[in-house]
């Protein structure tokens, strides 16, 4: 079945970096569109980022663009947020995603927390 699994999170203080890494499994991950969403306490998943199945194009956010870069690696199944100049409002628990068959799976989440 698919499987996602984040990593990365952490406590940062503001202006530092992290990134964070999904590791899928389960579905030829080559052929699917990958997306990092993150949730904010009180708040619904908002989108973060998306990266179509060969890594060729990118989208982001406009509260992290020019801030983050997502990345895949196909022949390792993972894909990456790499988030610079971390604002506390970028306090989450980040998500990834994949649709596949009309279905989203999600992982379990990576908490992000920016605070000095």
């Amino acid at each position: 079945q698919v499987q996602l699994v984040e990593s990365g999170g952490g406590l940062v203080q503001p202006g530092g970096s992290l990134r964070l890494s999904c590791a899928a499994s389960g579905f030829p991950f080559s052929r699917y569109v990958m997306t990092w969403y993150r949730q904010a306490p009180g708040q619904g998943h908002g989108l973060v980022a998306v990266i179509t199945n060969t890594g060729g194009s990118t989208n982001y956010a406009n509260s992290v663009k020019g801030r983050s870069t997502i990345s895949r690696h196909n022949a390792k199944s993972t894909v990456y947020l790499q988030m610079n100049s971390l604002k506390p409002e970028d306090t989450a628990v980040y998500y990834c995603k994949v649709l596949i068959s009309g279905r989203d799976s999600w992982g379990q989440g990576t908490q992000v927390t920016v605070s000095s």
